[in-house]
């Protein structure tokens, strides 16, 4: 399977393929994974492999997010990929545009960790904050560095989760007063005045800007980066981590 280079986010995109890994560049509005006949990242990745080729998905992202997903073509990838993501010797780093209410009032630079309890919300396909006595909550843990205002009233943030609840970053950045831009769901302001909400498809501003994971055959370090939606803003680049 050859690499593609198709328009930006129009759809997946390949970004790195060895040792049985696919690192994608997800579209927001796309699922992960979906019934059979719903187009998904796995099966647009089925389609592109030899006919019963083995695909694993030791990785997700949620639908209304963009950016670098890893899928496994053999067993063995799959196996090593899902023992690192259990073993957190995986680093994920996500860059957010948030929206802090009028309480709130960032400062470019500051680093922080954001330490809650999450859980999922009964019969709804969303998450909350809960405080101790929830038995159904677990423990969400982000590190996250302030990068800089990309316009007036939203900021740029960068997210390092450390554990892997239902939408922790979206849940976490909307309980401190800063919905992310687009998320809707979360209380975040619409991207577009006037758009209907759509929880599920309509792109929201979260990023996952790269993955860093060790090569299941060789065990060097690598780091994948996937390029921003053509739809954020260009005051955003300048900020990236490592520019």
């Amino acid at each position: 399977m050859m690499p593609e280079r198709e328009g930006l986010f129009d759809r997946p995109m390949v970004l790195l393929e060895r040792s049985g890994v696919v690192a994608l560049a997800k579209p927001c509005g796309l699922a992960t994974q979906a019934p059979a006949g719903f187009p998904s990242v796995e099966s647009w990745l089925r389609d592109r492999l030899p006919a019963g080729a083995y695909l694993g998905v030791p990785h997700r992202l949620d639908r209304a997010v963009s950016g670098v997903l890893l899928m496994a073509t053999t067993p063995r990838a799959a196996r090593q990929l899902s023992r690192q993501f259990e073993r957190r010797q995986v680093t994920k780093t996500y860059i957010a545009i948030v929206a802090p209410g009028a309480a709130v009032s960032p400062v470019a630079g500051a680093l922080l960790e954001w330490r809650d309890r999450i859980a999922k919300c009964p019969a709804a396909a969303a998450a909350a904050v809960v405080g101790p006595e929830d038995p159904a909550g677990r423990e969400g843990v982000t590190s996250v560095r302030t990068l800089g205002e990309v316009a007036s009233g939203r900021w740029l943030l960068e997210l390092a989760p450390l554990t892997g609840r239902m939408h922790q970053l979206r849940v976490q950045a909307a309980f401190r007063g800063m919905p992310v831009v687009g998320d809707t769901l979360y209380g975040g302001p619409a991207l577009a005045e006037g758009s209907a909400p759509d929880h599920r498809r309509l792109p929201i501003n979260l990023h996952a800007l790269s993955i860093r994971f060790q090569d299941p055959d060789s065990a060097e370090e690598l780091v994948v980066t996937a390029p921003l939606p053509s739809f954020w803003p260009a005051a955003a680049a300048p900020l990236l981590p490592g520019r």
